[in-house]
């Protein structure tokens, strides 16, 4: 490191009492966000849920696209599901039950919890990063806030992805396995309002974390524990990891699988040119070093 970034790493020192300060101040910043941003969603988690509730009812209606006259195969319920031809109206309503009085309103309050996080994110990252963010040099810092940006834009990517495709499907997939009018026999699906809440907020989770690969290998390839021709070399386990994976996150079901396994593999691949930018980097850099030495 330089001169300039050692003597900035010593002005930014203090006494273990004023960074414990500092970080009381920051977690009661954090705290606060997260408490409005909790009474925020709760006071419109019925909205919120009624939002979350848009995959139920395009799977239904994706039912009704494939029992319709026009509807041929599955080409026709993927070209519905990505929205090249209107669906047809559903032919059923959404039902949903709970089976403990306050159910629903734990329900609620979960939701509440969840979107809390979601809401005070930005500001419990920055709180994060204005707390280590003197302590790491210059170069780190820069290196450091693309990921900060990219972190959240891949998690909504991955719940983008869940919401608008897998979700649709996988309840579509389950309401085509009702049976109705076959016989005296009746057999419907009746998910409860926690149920399905679980089911959601575990797929974004899942989706959502997996999508952070790049930034997990990239992190990675700038501390020097892996690089880009290790991640090469090891492709073909990374595949076979992927789609372990996504058999285990994802429900029991093909296309779910490769829904999650396919996009990851896509992101496996931009992080291996991502690690090959930061070597090129770090040796244009080292090179640049050893000229000003050599200069000197």
């Amino acid at each position: 490191m330089s001169a300039v970034d050692d003597d900035e790493i010593e002005a930014s020192r203090a006494p273990l009492m004023d960074h414990l300060i500092e970080l009381r101040r920051r977690l009661i910043v954090c705290a606060a966000a997260l408490a409005v941003g909790f009474l925020i969603c709760f006071w419109f988690s019925q909205d919120i849920y009624f939002l979350l509730l848009r995959p139920f009812e395009m799977g239904a209606r994706l039912l009704a696209a494939q029992k319709s006259a026009g509807a041929h195969g599955s080409l026709d319920l993927l070209a519905t599901l990505v929205g090249l031809r209107p669906p047809p109206p559903a032919t059923q309503h959404l039902n949903l039950v709970f089976t403990a009085p306050l159910e629903f309103f734990f329900t609620k309050v979960k939701l509440a919890g969840f979107g809390a996080v979601v809401i005070a994110f930005p500001v419990l990252a920055w709180q994060i990063y204005g707390f280590v963010g003197p302590g790491l040099y210059r170069r780190e810092r820069r290196a450091f806030l693309p990921f900060l940006i990219a972190s959240p834009v891949l998690f909504c990517m991955g719940g983008a992805l869940v919401y608008f495709v897998m979700l649709p499907f996988v309840l579509w997939f389950s309401l085509n396995q009702q049976v109705v009018g076959a016989s005296a026999v009746s057999v419907q699906m009746l998910p409860k309002v926690s149920e399905y809440l679980s089911l959601v907020t575990t797929l974004l989770l899942a989706f959502g974390i997996c999508f952070q690969l790049p930034v997990v290998l990239s992190l990675l390839g700038m501390a020097g524990l892996v690089s880009a021709r290790m991640l090469r070399a090891g492709w073909r386990y990374a595949v076979v990891g992927v789609f372990g994976v996504a058999a285990v996150v994802t429900p029991p079901d093909p296309i779910s699988m490769l829904s999650l396994a396919i996009p990851i593999c896509l992101l496996y691949a931009a992080s291996i040119w991502c690690v090959q930018l930061i070597e090129w980097r770090r040796a244009k850099e080292d090179a640049a070093s050893a000229a000003g030495a050599a200069a000197s």
